[in-house]
């Protein structure tokens, strides 16, 4: 009975008989291996298979199975639920049943599904020399790009309880946004001035009274001469030692200018040098810079480059002691 066997004496000659006389129940979901109402004599074998109780719970209910089988996948069988191979069974397929034990089917179910988000763009910024300090200019536009994404989703009797990325994919590349940055530093602020810009100060310098239209800081000073070091033309050209101005260039006087800062002719007095007169021009000097004309190469190329000197603009005419 039920893998246990034992050897009974007796007198009856009907199973049911003897199965009374020995107390031994038989429910409606037991096994007996000859019919109850059989006969039986010396030496007989009668096996007994007592059902037990197995709760399934599937699906969202509970359904209760009496089986004589050994395993919880019998059990779950005479049923009629099916089980998939993802599906989780506790305890498993191949436990053995006990009474009144209750077994769980949990329905797995795997989804992937695709989700779309953007790919942010870059800002790229390159120096540009021919843009002022402190501007930018935009030169490409940015755009997102879009990266596709596989989910992989794991659900257990429809709750979710993992998901994780399987796949992913750039369906389109992020385009820079590209900004130049100005480099090339602004050009000092000049004055242009007139024979009607007023005065703005009344000084003295080498003993003489002037009075500046205009005073110009840090100003560059450098040096050359009528030669062809400095000018290209040496003393059999027809233009050399003649100014832009058409004058003819005297060491202690002539200075090559801007025109837009001090206009040729006039005069003006550099500290440290004394008056001299804007009678030349040259493609190098611009903005606060004067070019300081001597008549020897060689002094000039001494004289070299100087800073911060700082110059007063007088006007067309050089002022005198008197």
């Amino acid at each position: 009975m039920n893998g246990q066997e034992t050897v009974v004496e007796t007198k009856q000659w009907v199973l049911q008989r003897l199965l009374d006389e020995q107390a031994i129940t038989i429910g409606p979901h037991d096994e007996v291996s000859v019919p109850l109402n059989a006969a039986i004599k010396d030496g007989d074998r009668v096996e007994i298979n007592h059902a037990v109780a197995v709760n399934v719970t599937a699906d969202g209910k509970t359904s209760t199975v009496y089986t004589t089988e050994e395993t919880v996948q019998a059990a779950i069988e005479q049923l009629n639920i099916s089980v998939r191979s993802q599906d989780k069974v506790v305890p498993s397929l191949q436990s053995s049943v006990e009474e009144d034990m209750s077994v769980t089917v949990v329905r797995v179910d795997t989804k992937v599904s695709e989700s779309e988000r953007a790919m942010p763009f870059s800002i790229v910024k390159k120096e540009d020399p021919t843009l002022e300090v402190g501007k930018e200019k935009l030169i490409q536009t940015g755009k997102e790009g879009l990266i596709v994404e596989h989910i992989q989703k794991q659900y257990e009797d429809g709750v979710l309880v993992s998901k994780q990325m399987v796949s992913k994919m750039i369906e389109t590349a992020a385009v820079d946004q590209v900004v130049a940055v100005g480099t090339k530093k602004p050009e000092p602020k000049v004055t242009v001035l007139s024979s009607n810009s007023p005065t703005v100060e009344t000084l003295t310098k080498s003993g003489v009274t002037l009075k500046a239209k205009s005073v110009l800081k840090n100003v560059t000073l450098t040096a050359y001469s009528a030669g062809v070091e400095s000018t290209g033309k040496d003393e059999n050209h027809p233009q050399y030692g003649i100014t832009a101005s058409g004058t003819t260039v005297s060491e202690g006087r002539t200075i090559a200018v801007d025109p837009k800062v001090i206009p040729i002719g006039w005069w003006v007095f550099i500290e440290g040098i004394g008056f001299r007169r804007a009678e030349d021009t040259g493609s190098a000097i611009k903005g606060n810079k004067i070019d300081v004309y001597f008549s020897s190469q060689k002094t000039a190329e001494k004289f070299g480059r100087k800073k911060g000197y700082t110059v007063y603009v007088i006007g067309p005419n050089k002022p005198s002691s008197t």
